[in-house]
């Protein structure tokens, strides 16, 4: 058996031992809330029979009956979003799985899924970060009935799969099974995407081909297919044991999905108080299991976007964990996989090439995983080291589902690679810290003669003037631009994707290019440096609010730097630059997110409003 890695063991101690009296009430109210038995026994009669009204005969009467488990269906289905159109059909496949084991299945509730992709750029995208927080208490809303014994949270993009896993650690006494949808199939490769969309930026390629482009990317039904927020979201929840072994990247619609639902179905079903494997997701998240969560992210080049969500959803099990945390983890997990816009494969070839179970089979075997944990599958996660597969008439359940023990090597080293063999001997994922305050910066694909960037700086309020300045040339030169007031209480933190290829052409004329901003990126800032969700953030009267047009910055991944070349008297009597920001307090509903943007936590504590851990 491989011992487990001193950095792994040494961050997971100490996050306990930060955690010990968060994380113990958590636990003391959560087995509280278990009680005995299911609650909705508790209920009056009016209330039960209001519970079970619209049921059918047969379920009405397992639910008057009281001894068989009801689990709730909590969707973000909507059929704008490709990735979560599939859940349409899944509560049909969840309630003929439950009544084959004698168990009853209700849609709880839905939450609002919008799509980044949709909204990057515009007004919309600033509800998009709290619409993580909107997700949890609907969630909420969706189990306060208390007549489930068990809950599946239909979810697979951005903020929805952290706001329904929030959600479901307020009612952490219920077992929860994360069911995705699948990614679509692979459209147009994304080399080409990426080269059409820096095309039109530089005004080579027309706005007709660049529809086209999106288009053949962006065709079908499920998740889009590159390694953005939403892919990550799914190998973090089988990371952490949530989902069923191989669960996350089957395309939507196949039999094989459909028998995975439908497995999940019975698995959540089993594990509840009524049976003898009670398995509350509450127990399941503990301090393992985030930091084999941070270790996935690492080891797959995972969006930046979960150092926001990791950091929520830990506190939301009474956990404690920090930037430094996910830093100290980071120098010691190896990159094994190279997925857009880290690489040019997609999520399916990845999946092809051995996928979260070749991962997790080589991480688990150099000690950086933990192995002693509890997953909805059952204990230990080496249960994940397998391939489902789909045979008619084959499996448990006659559903065709079985498992086999997943490949011992990969099969496309350009996209997976052995723990022995990484692309990088680390996880690429660095705090930075100095004048500007804290920052985060992922250098997987950044050329390492990019690591430091010293340069003048241009400093805007918004990404539009950022544009602007390229398009009448202001930029072509070594700069770094600085895009501010773009944090959770100025306008909500949207992502600044439209940036990446406007400094990705800069940086390809050979101009030594960095963006530092208090905004977001997810993983798509790629090969140019990107110091970003700067703490504290411009609007909090942050320092990255002093800075000045020419002021010269430096960018130092190697010293883990990031600081402003100013006079140290001249910047002491500076005073901090404040934005107009009314134009972002109403309009596209912005208006009713006020009371989050007063309250929001930085950036470095998760940039939530509720469950917010002490500052790093």
């Amino acid at each position: 058996m491989t011992s487990l890695h001193s950095v792994l063991a040494d961050v997971t101690q100490r996050i306990i031992e930060r955690s010990r009296e968060r994380r113990t009430a958590y636990l003391s109210r959560i087995d509280a809330a278990a009680g005995n038995g299911p609650q909705r026994r508790q209920l009056a009669c009016g209330n039960l029979a209001h519970g079970f009204a619209a049921c059918s005969p047969e379920d009405k009467a397992a639910l008057r009956a009281g001894i068989a488990p009801n689990l709730g269906i909590v969707s973000a289905y909507n059929d704008m979003l490709s990735a979560h159109q599939p859940f349409e059909r899944f509560p049909f496949l969840i309630r003929n799985a439950a009544r084959s084991v004698g168990a009853t299945a209700q849609v709880a509730g839905g939450v609002p899924a919008m799509c980044d992709g949709v909204t990057q750029g515009r007004e919309g995208m600033e509800l998009s970060l709290f619409s993580r927080e909107v997700i949890a208490m609907s969630t909420a809303i969706a189990l306060s009935h208390d007549m489930f014994d068990a809950a599946l949270y239909l979810g697979v993009c951005d903020k929805i799969v952290p706001g329904l896993l929030i959600g479901a650690l307020s009612f952490g006494h219920l077992p929860a099974v994360f069911v995705p949808a699948g990614p679509m199939t692979s459209g147009l490769p994304n080399d080409e995407k990426s080269r059409v969309r820096q095309r039109y930026a530089e005004g080579k390629a027309t706005r007709e081909e660049l529809l086209e482009a999106e288009a053949q990317s962006y065709h079908g039904p499920g998740t889009c297919t590159f390694y953005g927020t939403a892919n990550s979201n799914q190998m973090l929840m089988e990371m952490m044991g949530l989902h069923l072994p191989g669960a996350s990247f089957v395309n939507p619609d196949t039999r094989l999905r459909d028998a995975l639902t439908a497995e999940a179905t019975r698995r959540a079903a089993a594990i509840t108080v009524l049976g003898d494997d009670y398995r509350p997701v509450g127990r399941i998240v503990d301090e393992r299991a985030i930091v084999n969560g941070v270790v996935g992210l690492h080891a797959t080049g995972g969006s930046t976007n979960h150092l926001l969500h990791l950091i929520a959803i830990a506190a939301a099990a009474g956990i404690d964990l920090r930037l430094d945390d996910i830093e100290a983890l980071s120098h010691a997990v190896p990159l094994l996989a190279r997925v857009y816009p880290n690489g040019s494969a997609d999520v399916n070839h990845f999946h092809a090439a051995g996928g979260i179970a070749f991962v997790i089979g080589e991480l688990l075997d150099a000690g950086l995983l933990h192995d002693n944990v509890e997953t909805v599958a059952g204990h230990g996660l080496s249960r994940y080291r397998v391939e489902a597969r789909f045979d008619a008439g084959t499996g448990k359940s006659g559903d065709g589902l079985s498992y086999v023990p997943a490949a011992g090597r990969s099969e496309d080293l350009s996209v997976l690679r052995p723990a022995a063999e990484p692309f990088r001997a680390d996880g690429g994922l660095r705090v930075l810290r100095g004048a500007l305050g804290t920052a985060a910066i992922k250098i997987s694909a950044v050329p390492e003669d990019r690591f430091a960037i010293e340069a003048p700086c241009r400093v805007f309020a918004d990404q539009a003037s950022v544009k602007r300045a390229f398009e009448r040339g202001e930029l072509d030169r070594d700069v770094i631009v600085v895009v501010r007031f773009q944090g959770p209480r100025a306008n909500g933190m949207p992502e600044l994707h439209q940036l990446t290829p406007l400094l990705t052409v800069l940086q390809k004329k050979g101009h030594r290019v960095a963006l530092v901003t208090d905004g977001r990126m997810s993983g798509a800032s790629g090969q140019v440096p990107a110091a970003i969700h700067v703490s504290p953030e411009a609007e909090c009267g942050g320092p990255i609010a002093k800075l000045r047009d020419g002021d010269v910055l430096r960018l130092d991944v190697h010293g883990g730097s990031l600081d402003a070349l100013v006079d140290e008297a001249e910047w002491a009597a500076r005073e901090a630059a404040t934005a107009d920001l009314s134009a972002n307090s109403v309009g596209m509903g912005r208006e009713l997110f006020a009371v989050f943007r007063n309250i929001a936590a930085t950036a470095d504590a998760g940039g939530g409003v509720f469950n917010t851990p002490p500052l790093s």
